[in-house]
């Protein structure tokens, strides 16, 4: 019998028949789209799980990006990190912004509040740090630092549902937040995104813009985009909400038992989070040391052939690819990138699963 492969990921979804009658509600009444019932039901209900002011729906986490710059009217050049998903950095160049990369700290991955002061120059607009692997920057430095330069902070989210810092939730920081509901997302509406904001002024703004920018059938006040979230992913993303709980104490149970059993690996690093008060367990990284006995993509790639496909998030840096070759150097950040692999994790994977992973890790040759 041929084995099954076993992914980085696998969705979380819920039961097909408690699905199936939220469909018929939206046969029923034939809203699929435009702020529906179930649009204005899940915005409402993301606003009291996250404990956020206000939250505008969306069809994905890049349009969320490119939505946040645009209602923001950010211009210029924007200071971010090289070590992300490549949406980050597309975004500012969907709006003709320069992206300014800098390096990151070795210990949080996340951008180096003293490479970003460095950074800042007279046509520093903001900044786009990222909580990479759902770890929350250093938001109280980042903010100080836009503080003091009169510039914006727009928090790439994309991994951060439900994460909190030592002040509550994560997301409450900056002046806009952008979470992404992708399959591949600890929470998840198959595709979809949001942005969330501080006044209700900024997110009628960013409703508009993701509706064309129109205000009524004869009046467009924007130039907008088409990137509202329809009723299916809307009434997907209110049943997520009532498992996500359960599903992140099975991530970090998996979390766990991995730290347990490869701690003690010599030349395996498990990363740690930090600034964490909760944590959704979206990722579990490991650093191939030097002292590991193979190269990361060695084991890689010995991964691959026994059927696990671990990611290695996030290589190459985005400044390593040829669209966006920098003659900069990011020492840490090229480190990491190098030595990173994101094993498996996910609530449904099995503890046969996890150890066979740990075995072929253990058994190097």
């Amino acid at each position: 019998m041929k084995k099954k492969n076993i992914y980085v990921t696998k969705p979380s979804l819920p039961d097909l028949k408690t699905f199936t009658v939220y469909l018929k509600k939206i046969w029923d009444n034939k809203i699929v789209t435009n702020n529906g019932p179930f649009h204005r039901k899940f915005e409402d209900s993301l606003c009291k799980y996250l404990d956020v002011p206000f939250v505008s729906l969306l069809s994905n986490g890049t349009i969320g990006l490119i939505l946040a710059l645009r209602a923001l009217d950010i211009k210029k050049e924007v200071i971010t990190t090289p070590y992300s998903f490549i949406a980050t950095s597309n975004s500012l160049i969907w709006n003709n912004i320069k992206p300014v990369f800098v390096d990151v700290c070795p210990n949080t991955f996340n951008l180096d509040p003293k490479k970003i002061k460095a950074a800042i120059t007279p046509n520093t607009t903001a900044i786009m740090p990222v909580h990479v692997y759902g770890n929350p920057c250093d938001v109280d430095e980042i903010d100080l630092i836009a503080k003091k330069n009169n510039l914006k902070v727009i928090y790439d989210a994309s991994h951060a549902f439900g994460v909190e810092c030592h002040c509550g939730s994560i997301l409450k920081h900056g002046d806009l937040s952008i979470l992404s509901f992708h399959a591949t997302k600890t929470f998840n509406t198959f595709e979809g995104g949001a942005i969330i904001s501080k006044n209700k002024e900024v997110k009628e703004k960013i409703d508009k813009l993701k509706n064309f920018g129109i205000i009524n059938e004869t009046v467009v006040e924007e130039f907008g985009i088409n990137g509202k979230m329809s009723e299916f992913n809307a009434a997907l993303g209110l049943l997520q909400l009532k498992q996500i709980d359960n599903d992140i104490k099975k991530r970090k149970k998996i979390d766990i038992y991995y730290r347990n059993k490869l701690n003690s690996v010599v030349g395996i690093t498990c990363f740690s989070y930090t600034n964490m008060k909760k944590g959704n367990y979206s990722y579990f990284p490991i650093l191939v040391e030097d002292n590991y006995g193979l190269t990361r993509d060695q084991l890689y790639y010995k991964l691959r052939k026994n059927g696990i496909y671990a990611r290695r998030y996030f290589f190459p840096l985005i400044t390593d690819f040829k669209i966006y070759k920098s003659k900069s150097s990011f020492n840490i950040a090229k480190k990491i990138s190098n030595k990173v692999i994101c094993l498996p994790i996910y609530p449904e994977l099995k503890i046969k699963s996890i150890d066979l992973i740990i075995k072929i890790i253990k058994n190097k040759f």
